[in-house]
């Protein structure tokens, strides 16, 4: 009878141990910044996720972002691959970003028939307020020219004019 209780709490034990540490959600926030590209004067919302669970082929990622600039949140929808582990959502280009304002995020995880697997709500803080940027493009093309606009007979102005928010 004691050799039973003893197998049986051990077997409990090991039960115990095979158990999954990250939980029934199949994504892990990993990071979250705004990405400021100063060459091309645009910024957007960068979020890193990881897999930790298989999710159903045809499964899809819908990310909703907070409009800084006001009005609707912008969404973006990216299939989910079996094979990739690692997802990155960049956001549609935003403007008015303001230093040490949290904007919101949600990201839901929706299967192929459009039911919800997990949802994440998060925020986003900029360091620095968008206009660190310039007001235009320092490059256009696929080879990086100098923007006409901006560098004048090839030369570069005394002063750049700065990306500002409509107030």
């Amino acid at each position: 009878m004691k050799r039973i209780a003893i197998c049986a709490v051990l077997a409990a034990v090991a039960l115990i141990g095979c158990q999954r540490e990250t939980g029934p959600d199949p994504l892990k926030l990993t990071g979250k910044i705004f990405v400021f590209n100063y060459r091309l004067a645009y910024a957007t919302y960068m979020i890193t996720l990881n897999k930790t669970e298989p999710v159903p082929d045809g499964s899809v990622v819908v990310a909703s972002f907070e409009n800084p600039a006001g009005g609707e949140p912008l969404t973006l929808t990216r299939k989910l691959f079996p094979k990739l582990d690692k997802i990155v959502l960049e956001s549609p280009d935003v403007t008015c970003v303001r230093k040490e304002r949290p904007y919101a995020v949600t990201i839901e995880v929706k299967g192929p028939d459009g039911a919800t697997l997990q949802k994440l709500e998060t925020t986003v803080t900029s360091d620095v307020d968008q206009d660190v940027l310039p007001a235009r493009p320092l490059v256009v093309g696929p080879a990086y020219d100098k923007n006409p606009e901006v560098f004048r007979d090839g030369l570069a102005p005394m002063q750049f004019d700065m990306a500002a928010c409509p107030a």
